[in-house]
């Protein structure tokens, strides 16, 4: 067996080793085109698992790839991206190589997402209820009275106030949370298997943040859907995902359950994140050199490096493996963090 196997068998982590994962990422690389000879890749081999009924949360600063990732797993990168190589597997199926029409069908019934954008997600022009309502028409096979019965109770579970008036309101009539309320209910009223919240609060003040966290997650849970959290506040996970990927440069650089992470980080990104959670400068200075020694994203090695206090020359000519560094607990470091 050649070391990019056994990296490959490595890094396809999952909450539970015993059971076959929901959705199964393998190896995912996109693309996007740049000025040189060479595309440029933006997702570097990801692989990542999640279980039924878990929520995993995704972390890591603008850019990183997080948007990348989600559109990706539903078969459209971001334009002019491309997928050059991995698969995604959803319930057993290998979704990528399927049609486009076979993969409308599974986006918003097996499949959605909760977009950070109400107002670019609905339609101006229609009724919110006849909005929610159309994703069970359409996706259901319902009829047109049993649709709107759907909807008007999704107003309910996402705790709308006067549902029965707002099923006839227009989306400029709605507060931002409650548009987002909206998204959500569309999102959910098909009872997807798996859903993505792609940064779903962002934009809302941080009570209404608070509310639409815990109603996602309550109704996730009723539904028995499982989830990609993905956010930039890394604070935000340690409320309820189950465990929770690092996302950096590109790749996944850490994956552990929940209070592994927080508790026991291995990477010395992660502590940066933490750093930043806790409002913590004298842990940031400890934990990242300054801007002016840093040098480029390295072709080779670990792309933290140049930003990394304990880096040495290995780091900077030797990619590190993705390696268990507890169980469960997975790192891509040559010198993971040790706690006492």
């Amino acid at each position: 067996m050649g070391a990019a196997e056994v990296i490959s068998k490595t890094e396809n982590v999952s909450g539970d080793a015993g059971k076959a994962p929901l959705i199964d990422i393998r190896n995912l690389r996109i693309t996007f085109p740049s000025g040189g000879a060479e595309p440029k890749t933006v997702l570097k081999g990801i692989n990542l698992s999640v279980q039924p009924g878990e929520i995993v949360g995704l972390v890591g600063e603008s850019g990183a790839g997080k948007t990348t990732l989600a559109r990706s797993i539903l078969g459209v990168p971001p334009a002019p991206g491309r997928i050059a190589a991995g698969e995604v597997h959803f319930e057993g199926r290998q979704i990528l190589s399927l049609s486009e029409a076979e993969l409308r069908r599974l986006r918003g019934r097996r499949l959605s997402v909760v977009v950070p954008n109400p107002r670019a997600e609905l339609n101006p022009l229609r009724k919110v209820g006849d909005q929610i309502a159309s994703m069970a028409k359409i996706h259901l096979n319902v009829s047109r009275k049993e649709a709107r019965r759907m909807a008007l109770q999704m107003l309910r579970d996402v705790q709308i106030p006067d549902p029965e008036r707002r099923m006839d309101a227009y989306p400029h009539e709605l507060s931002g949370g409650m548009a987002q309320r909206v998204v959500i209910a569309m999102a959910l009223i098909c009872n997807p298997a798996f859903v993505i919240s792609d940064d779903a609060t962002s934009g809302l003040d941080v009570t209404v943040q608070a509310q639409i966290l815990a109603l996602l997650a309550k109704l996730a849970a009723e539904h028995g859907s499982a989830m990609l959290f993905i956010t930039r506040d890394v604070g935000i996970t340690a409320h309820f995902c189950d465990r929770i990927a690092v996302l950096f440069s590109g790749e996944i650089v850490e994956i552990a359950p929940r209070e592994a992470l927080f508790l026991e980080p291995a990477h010395p990104y992660t502590l940066m994140l933490l750093a930043a959670f806790s409002h913590s400068p004298k842990l940031r200075d400890s934990w990242s050199v300054p801007e002016t020694a840093r040098r480029r994203e390295l072709a080779a090695g670990c792309q933290y490096a140049d930003r990394c206090p304990i880096a040495q020359a290995v780091c900077r000519t030797h990619r590190p493996p993705f390696a268990e560094v507890s169980p469960g607990h997975f790192a891509r470091c040559h010198f993971p963090v040790r706690h006492a």
